[in-house]
């Protein structure tokens, strides 16, 4: 462990399509999705070799904050920060930089997803060493994933040529937008397009310049910020943080920074889990191809997922399902289209049916 390392973990979104057990009060990332520990707590255990849990920081949103408190004892609980409003990944990462670089002007940040599974944790950590060690050499960093198929819902990295089989840092060359399947498969196929893993690594005080330099309006507003800790600082983050750019830390910074270099991972088993269908790919499944965890009975039904807590489950004739099912809403959808599911949340919020929400 290097006293300078620090591990910040964001977790302010909504996970909209992991409705209805997804709610603003419970959503995605503190939910046991896959296992038995929440998506959150499972974050913190795989970096603790590396990020003891009293050098991580946590930046959610004040519905999740108090049960995040509890589900991570071992943080300290003023390290986990509810925005006051959401302004994207820049200024949440802005902030967090700004105090570890105001309590440690060496410190050396990493950033982590909060709801993301790792198949094979040793081989994720030798990666996430790997990234540490290039930031701490003055270096913007991303981790890039060896894609195992042509997937349309990532954005990828462009490394050089002879990426594969590469253990340090690698430059970028670029990096480009989710593409149609045609372009998908062109990326694949040449060998050093990686999946954006959304990790990113830097000495804090790097990321400070970089903001100055590409976001001065969030760069200024941050350091307007009285110290961390003082009484002032809460009642100072409230007004001024609405005031910083709504804006993605790909856009603001990675895509326009010189010298961005990355690691071109192979698989560690690395899942977004960006849907109900992922997680029935990650569960074993009978065989029918069915994945349901309780007592339940299948005739003739195939490759279904049911999530019914508490509850026998028949199904009948009945094939590629996504069923979800809680106190107050149930979910049935074709698993062809469980990216939708998000559709329904926007539909909810239109009706103002904010007790489902």
């Amino acid at each position: 462990m290097n006293q300078h390392h620090y591990g910040l973990i964001l977790a302010g979104g909504r996970g909209t399509r992991f409705w209805p057990r997804s709610r603003k009060r419970s959503a995605k990332q503190v939910l046991n999705v896959v296992g038995e520990r929440s998506l959150i707590q499972a974050t913190v255990e795989r970096l603790a070799p590396i990020v003891p849990r009293e050098r991580i920081w946590v930046l959610t949103n004040d519905h999740l904050r108090d049960i995040i408190v509890e589900q991570l004892p071992g943080v300290p609980k003023g390290q986990i920060l509810a925005e006051p409003t959401q302004r994207n990944t820049a200024p949440a990462i802005g902030l967090a930089a700004q105090i570890l670089h105001s309590l440690d002007p060496k410190a050396v940040m990493g950033v982590f997803p909060s709801d993301h599974v790792i198949a094979r944790p040793p081989a994720y950590r030798k990666v996430v060493r790997a990234a540490f060690q290039g930031a701490a050499g003055g270096r913007l960093m991303v981790v890039g994933i060896q894609p195992r198929w042509a997937e349309t819902g990532y954005g990828y990295i462009e490394f050089p040529r002879q990426a594969s089989g590469a253990t340090g840092p690698l430059p970028v060359r670029r990096f480009h937008e989710k593409p149609a399947l045609a372009k998908a498969r062109r990326y694949v196929k040449a060998g050093n397009f990686y999946w954006n893993s959304g990790m990113f690594f830097w000495p804090a005080a790097l990321l400070l310049d970089e903001l100055r330099r590409h976001l001065p309006r969030t760069a200024t507003v941050l350091a307007s910020l009285p110290p961390f800790g003082s009484r002032r600082f809460a009642a100072a983050l409230e007004n001024a943080f609405p005031l910083c750019d709504n804006i993605s830390i790909d856009f603001a910074v990675m895509e326009k920074a010189a010298q961005v270099h990355g690691i071109a991972a192979g698989d560690f088993g690395w899942n977004d889990v960006g849907s109900w269908n992922a997680v029935y790919e990650l569960l074993t499944r009978d065989a029918n191809g069915n994945a349901i965890e309780l007592e339940s009975l299948a005739l003739d039904a195939h490759d279904n997922f049911v999530d019914a807590r508490g509850k026998f489950v028949a199904l009948v004739g009945v094939r590629d399902l996504i069923v979800v099912d809680t106190p107050d809403a149930l979910l049935v959808a074709a698993r062809h289209c469980a990216q939708q599911v998000g559709d329904v949340v926007k539909a909810l919020e239109k009706r103002d049916r904010h007790d489902l929400l």
